[in-house]
C-alpha cells in the first residue's frame, strides 16, 4: 500500500474556488497546511475563500482566471510561479451546467458549456503537467460527477461533458503510471451547490417549467459541500484513483455496474419518478 500523500507545505491549485465544492475542498486542503492558488472569475466569491483559509498561516493567492480562455490558461502557470515555488496539485473542479433536452439546447450553449467542464479540464493538465513533474509527487484531482457514471435524461450536455472528464481521467492515470503524477476522478452526487441556480436556461422553455425542473431537480442536493470537500481531500491523501462522494453516488454506482443498460428505470422508481 503506497504511502499517504503527504499536503503540508504543498501547493494546489484550485479551479472554480469562489464557492461550492471548490471553496470547500480549499478549506480542507488549508487545515493541512497546504498553499493554495485560487482561480475563479468570482473575484468576490475568491476572496470570501480567502479569508475562510487565511487563519491557517499558508500562502494564498487569488487569481482572475477563465478556464475556456485558452491563452488565459496557457499563460496561468506563469503567473502561478510568480507567487509560489511550484505546484504539486491541480484541482480541476471548475463547471457549469445547462438544463435540457437535447433538443432544447442550442448547440451554442452546449458548445458553451463544453469550453468549460471538459476543454477547461485538458487545457489546465496540459498547462500544468510540466509543473507537477517537477514535483515528483503530485497529483491531478478531475472533477467529474455521477451523471459521468449514468446518463439521466434532460441534461444530455452536462453528461457528456462529465462522461467525458471521466473517460480523460482514466486514460492519463494509465498513461501517466509510474511518473510521480497520479489522477483522481471524482463523482459527486447531491451536494447543495449553486451550480443549479447559475445554469443556462434553453431558450423557448417557459419560467414555469424552468422552475418546476429546478426544484424537482434540488430536492437531490442534500450533501453539504463541507462534507464533499473532506470526502474528496481525503480521498486524495488516500492516493484514490476514484473517489465517490455521498451515499447516493456509491448506490448509484453499483446499480450501474449491475444494470449497465436499463439502470435508469431503477433510479428513476426509486427517485419517485
Amino acid at each position: 500500500m503506497a504511502e499517504p500523500m503527504r499536503l503540508e507545505g504543498r501547493t494546489a491549485v484550485i479551479t472554480g474556488a469562489a464557492g461550492g465544492i471548490g471553496r470547500a475542498i480549499a478549506v480542507s486542503l488549508a487545515r493541512r497546511g497546504c498553499n493554495l492558488a485560487l482561480a475563479d472569475l468570482d473575484e468576490a466569491g475568491m476572496v470570501g475563500t480567502e479569508e475562510l483559509v487565511q487563519t491557517h498561516g499558508i500562502s494564498v493567492t487569488r487569481h482572475a482566471l477563465d478556464v475556456a480562455d485558452r491563452a488565459g490558461v496557457a499563460g496561468f502557470p506563469a503567473r502561478v510561479a510568480a507567487e509560489h515555488p511550484g505546484v504539486d496539485l491541480l484541482v480541476n473542479n471548475a463547471g457549469v451546467g445547462v438544463g435540457g433536452t437535447f433538443e432544447e439546447v442550442s448547440g451554442e450553449d452546449f458548445e458553451w458549456l463544453f469550453e468549460i467542464n471538459f476543454w477547461g479540464v485538458v487545457r489546465m493538465t496540459r498547462a500544468f503537467l510540466p509543473a507537477l513533474r517537477a514535483s515528483g509527487d503530485a497529483r491531478v484531482v478531475n472533477i467529474s460527477s455521477v451523471f459521468g457514471l449514468v446518463a439521466p435524461p434532460e441534461h444530455a450536455a452536462y453528461v457528456a461533458s462529465k462522461f467525458a472528464v471521466r473517460g480523460f481521467s482514466e486514460s492519463l492515470r494509465h498513461e501517466l503510471e509510474g511518473s510521480g503524477v497520479g489522477v483522481t476522478v471524482v463523482h459527486p452526487a447531491g451536494v447543495a451547490t449553486s451550480i443549479l441556480d447559475k445554469a443556462r436556461v434553453p431558450a423557448g422553455v417557459s419560467a414555469e417549467e424552468v422552475e418546476r425542473r429546478r426544484e424537482e431537480f434540488r430536492k437531490l442536493l442534500r450533501l453539504p459541500p463541507e462534507v464533499a470537500g473532506e470526502i474528496i481531500v481525503r480521498g486524495v491523501e488516500r492516493r484514490k484513483p476514484r473517489v465517490l462522494v455521498g451515499a447516493d453516488a456509491k448506490v448509484i454506482s453499483i446499480i450501474a455496474r449491475v444494470l449497465p443498460v436499463s439502470y435508469w428505470k431503477l433510479l428513476a422508481l426509486r427517485a419517485g419518478k
